[in-house]
């Protein structure tokens, strides 16, 4: 077993409630995987293997334990996120970790930790987030309207970033009577044609 004497020193330096707890989940993780290189990430330990592993950390009044690809691990019990009600890729998957009662059984952690080996053996990624779908920008109808009466202040708006659009849009239907916002409506077509932004007088 090859420790870390930063790590030793954090556990010297634990809440006397937390020394127990992650001492026995540091052999625990030797155990099923002795592959595992000790390090220091973000101020708690880590362990690595093939990549990010796994980590715990102690709080005033709490510890936490978890596995960096915790989605991807079988865990018919939830134990991971849904048993603690408390999920994450890191660490923290199990939830407050008060005492040694509050972990899992030996054989389920260790489980767990042989399945987060194989996972990085087996060289699976967690799957890529997925991005937002961009909103359409919603133009009030009587801009719109007036705007395709005028092809020129169409073809330029048409061409100005969803953010310009959108400031044109709110502006109009912030009005709030509908002088403004034919005034607003006329400005806008205008200010469009010369293919200016909303916001063109504070633009240097």
């Amino acid at each position: 077993m090859k420790k870390d004497k930063r790590i030793d020193a954090y556990l010297q330096n634990a809440q006397p409630f937390a020394q127990p707890i992650l001492k026995h989940l540091r052999m625990l993780i030797h155990k099923a995987n002795p592959g595992v290189e000790e390090t220091i990430k973000w101020g708690m330990p880590s362990f690595d293997y093939k990549g990010p592993y796994c980590s715990f950390a102690s709080f005033k009044q709490h510890a936490v334990f978890g596995f960096w690809k915790s989605k991807l691990i079988e865990d018919p019990k939830g134990y991971l996120g849904e048993r603690a009600n408390q999920g994450g890729e890191a660490m923290g998957n199990m939830g407050r970790l008060t005492s040694l009662k509050d972990l899992p059984p030996d054989k389920v952690i260790i489980d767990f930790i042989k399945q987060a080996k194989k996972l990085n053996d087996d060289g699976v990624k967690l799957p890529a987030k997925a991005k937002k779908a961009k909103k359409d920008v919603v133009v009030p109808d009587e801009l719109l309207k007036a705007l395709k009466r005028d092809k020129k202040a169409l073809q330029n708006f048409e061409a100005f970033s969803p953010s310009q659009k959108n400031e044109y849009a709110q502006w109009v239907a912030e009005a709030k009577t509908d002088i403004t916002r034919e005034k607003r409506i006329l400005t806008a077509l205008e200010w469009i044609s010369e293919e200016k932004g909303r916001n063109w007088k504070y633009q240097r």
